[in-house]
């Protein structure tokens, strides 16, 4: 059996959990959702076995994955199931987005969800854990991703999990989140302690990052990730004074070169045609 991982990720959890998901059975694949910006059309998946791996955003989908998955043709596909990871809640309303999102496109939404709690990294509202906390996270969310994926490779069926809660969250905080995520990148700073490497451009998912005179610079299509935060060797990027005494955080597993915005050919290396 073929399967296809699509995944979105910014500091590596989500790309964690899709490898750790893709010791499965027959020839298996991972595709970044952030490669098909670059690509126009419908997306058409050549596999019996569809998955998609991304975390959780204000008990909703990041704005890119809601917009791929709308463009999702999934008739061909015999079983589809989503792995979202999030460090807080209403990963149900999310895992419900993403299955209306596919009957509407497709005629057909998912055949099993699940939720992994990894460690949380939204800098702009409290420190990601460390040390034995962050240990004991990681390795209940591996264990959690072994049962996971034994039901995968069974093509195991399951109602999607619901939370009165998680609905309530996605009600109030997920369409103010999406009317400003782009534009968050305007509290977004650079020091002086800044080395022009260029990490934070390479490593953007949006690729809403330049670098103009050896500074970066934000183009407000901003996802709010954090990545570019985190993952500044320097710490010189923050987002007011509130992150400047906090942690930051990338997946002990990924390395910055994993985390390397994909282009276009990696989505075709994914076994995906598009068309349209």
């Amino acid at each position: 059996m073929k399967t296809i991982l699509y995944y979105f990720t910014g500091t590596g959890n989500s790309l964690a959990a899709a490898r750790k998901i893709a010791d499965l059975p027959g020839d298996c694949s991972l595709a970044p959702i952030a490669s098909f910006r670059e690509i126009p059309g419908d997306i058409i998946p050549e596999a019996d076995r569809v998955g998609i791996v991304c975390p959780v955003y204000f008990a909703g989908l990041p704005v890119m994955v809601a917009a791929w998955a709308e463009r999702l043709i999934l008739s061909g596909t015999r079983y589809v199931f989503a792995v979202l990871t999030y460090g807080g809640g209403g990963g149900e309303s999310a895992l419900s987005q993403l299955d209306a999102i596919l009957r509407k496109k497709s005629g057909r939404g998912l055949s099993a969800g699940y939720l992994v709690t990894m460690p949380g990294n939204y800098i702009l509202m409290y420190e990601p854990p460390a040390g034995e906390n962050l240990q004991k996270t990681l390795s209940a969310a591996d264990a959690r991703l072994r049962e996971i994926r034994g039901e995968i490779a069974e093509c195991r069926e399951r109602p999607l999990p619901s939370s009165l809660i998680a609905s309530l969250l996605h009600t109030l905080a997920y369409p103010r989140f999406i009317r400003s995520v782009h534009s968050r990148d305007q509290e977004f700073t650079v020091s002086d302690a800044c080395t022009s490497c260029g990490i934070c451009a390479a490593i953007c998912p949006a690729r809403n990052i330049r670098m103009a005179g050896k500074r970066p610079v934000w183009n407000h299509q901003c996802e709010l990730c954090c990545g570019c935060i985190h993952l500044c060797p320097a710490r010189a990027i923050q987002a007011g004074k509130k992150t400047i005494r906090r942690g930051r955080y990338r997946h002990p597993e990924i390395s910055l070169q994993d985390l390397e915005t994909p282009g276009a050919e990696q989505a075709e290396a994914g076994e995906t045609t598009s068309s349209g």
